[in-house]
């Protein structure tokens, strides 16, 4: 592709996902919908989605980001409901979908059918993502559709490759193909435990977060090529290594940290927009070459694989849900509050997205109906989003879910920062009886004082009375001064560089130190 219209899409991705955030339609929705659009205006390039770029070079940094930000004890809490689906459910939508196809369409053969049941099997990482956290779903939802999103794609590959044998005539049999799953599975997982480790020690002695942050963007490219290599998994060597790492973040020095939650943040919004907006793209390149296929007969057979899709789902995920619960005792009294309104939530969260895509565009041409595959698939990860997308706020509002109980969570946050907070002042009555800091004057030693005071209180100032006039706590309040007096003393600095009374780097230095006394003193809530 050539570097315009490569500019191009990324800036218009970027301003199409920008403009979601004021409206309130979720953001993939709207670039799926102008992408679609797009895609016939005259003089606009053609955006071919390539599976040489989207699989090795855009999924593991999508997967890398999303796993990183994923809590690995809500994951391993909730292991048995997102294996079920992960797993389970990918194999059980590949025969479903590919028997309701094979019934359906005229001259498809049982292979080629459930090449694409393998195709369509998995709900996107970056749809359920995406959309989750903009919806504000309840905890345990969220986690498990997250945990779903991880592992899915190595099994939907996996299943991919394997009917794909049978489909060109080179399959193993039944026997091969578990083979070549336990290979992928095992492998995958295996090549991310032996990488996870030797990474982690390597971003900790790296002093330079500049070097850091490169190797955090190399990691998820590196986990992936690794286990390709092997003919494993890269999407399980992934998910691994970027859990391992998140869950020890804190061992990694604050620069860095700050950095790379900005790096990422930038590099996330930037591939989940091009992504969504290439999507909607593809619409002029799979109405091409359906031939005996084309109209009515073709929008019918979509029609029939969307319903298929999504009956599939529901007949996986309520049995899933309930069967384990009638039969074990102990998963009862571990979640007592499951309801049918949960599975409804999951089922209708199952949108496709652009892996299935991708898998799609890399069955090869000598594939008998590769085409019919390729459009079933378009439309069906259109109707998915489109749809399930558009109607899944609704639901969530009609069932009356269970909102999050902000003041649990701000409780038991203040009550981590007062123990957090004690365990600091006892340090630092240690220290200050050291010879070694006996130097430090009564000023610093208050201010260290008035700090640590001032994080000890500023949560539980939240759970306080607000402002009548304004709605702000006393610790928005608080902030909100910080930053005005932050504020005015950055215009200052300015003043004076622009009056040549200090230079640039002294300027930079100044308001670096500006930028984490406001780091510290606001948090955003998002």
């Amino acid at each position: 592709m050539e570097v315009l219209p490569l500019v191009a899409l990324v800036a218009g991705s970027a301003a199409v996902a920008g403009l979601a955030r004021r409206t309130p339609v979720p953001a993939p929705l709207l670039l799926v919908v102008v992408g679609l659009i797009a895609a016939y205006v005259p003089g606009l390039p053609a955006y071919t989605l390539d599976p040489h770029i989207v699989l090795p070079l855009l999924l593991p940094p999508l997967l890398y980001t999303a796993a990183v930000d994923s809590s690995y004890l809500d994951l391993r809490a909730n292991a048995r409901p997102i294996a079920l689906l992960s797993v389970g459910y990918v194999l059980f939508a590949t025969l479903a979908v590919g028997w309701v196809t094979y019934m359906v369409v005229p001259g498809l053969t049982p292979p080629v059918a459930l090449v694409l049941g393998a195709v369509i099997a998995p709900p996107d990482a970056v749809a359920a993502t995406a959309i989750a956290r903009r919806l504000g779903l309840p905890n345990r939802i969220t986690t498990i559709l997250q945990g779903e999103s991880l592992v899915n794609d190595a099994t939907a590959i996996t299943a991919y490759k394997v009917a794909l044998a049978a489909a060109v005539g080179v399959g193993a049999g039944w026997a091969g193909g578990v083979a070549e799953f336990l290979l992928a599975s095992v492998g995958g997982v295996g090549v991310g435990l032996l990488l996870m480790v030797p990474i982690h020690q390597l971003r900790t002695r790296l002093k330079e977060p500049l070097l850091q942050n490169t190797l955090s963007l190399l990691i998820p490219f590196v986990a992936y090529a690794a286990a390709e290599r092997v003919h494993a998994s890269g999407v399980l060597a992934v998910v691994v290594v970027a859990l391992y790492l998140g869950h020890r973040n804190w061992q990694v020095d604050f620069a860095t940290r700050l950095q790379e939650e900005a790096v990422w943040k930038v590099v996330a919004f930037v591939l989940e927009s091009v992504v969504f907006a290439l999507i909607g793209l593809q619409l002029p390149v799979v109405l091409k070459g359906l031939g005996e296929y084309e109209g009515a007969a073709a929008a019918g057979y979509a029609l029939v694989v969307f319903l298929a899709v999504v009956a599939a789902r529901y007949l996986w995920v309520f049995p899933a849900t309930f069967v384990p619960r009638w039969v074990s005792e102990r998963i009862r009294l571990r979640e007592p509050d499951t309801d049918w309104k949960a599975p409804v939530i999951v089922g209708w969260a199952g949108m496709r997205g652009v892996v299935s895509l991708a898998i799609a565009f890399s069955v090869p041409m000598g594939v008998p109906h590769r085409n019919l595959i390729l459009f079933l698939t378009f439309t069906t990860v259109i109707g998915t989003l489109v749809v399930q997308g558009l109607t899944l706020p609704p639901l969530i509002r009609m069932l009356k879910l269970p909102p999050k109980d902000r003041q649990a969570e701000t409780l038991a946050e203040a009550q981590a920062q007062s123990e957090a907070s004690r365990a600091a002042e006892e340090r630092l009555v240690e220290l200050l009886e050291s010879p070694a800091n006996s130097s430090l004057p009564p000023p610093l030693v208050d201010r260290l004082r008035t700090v640590l005071e001032r994080r000890r209180n500023a949560v539980w100032e939240r759970l306080g009375e607000v402002n009548p006039l304004t709605g702000e706590s006393a610790d928005d309040v608080y902030r909100r001064l910080a930053r005005e007096m932050i504020e005015a003393e950055r215009e200052v600095f300015v003043s004076l560089r622009d009056r040549r009374r200090i230079d640039d780097e002294m300027l930079r230095g100044l308001l670096r130190r500006l930028d984490l006394e406001e780091a510290a003193a606001y948090r955003e809530e998002t």
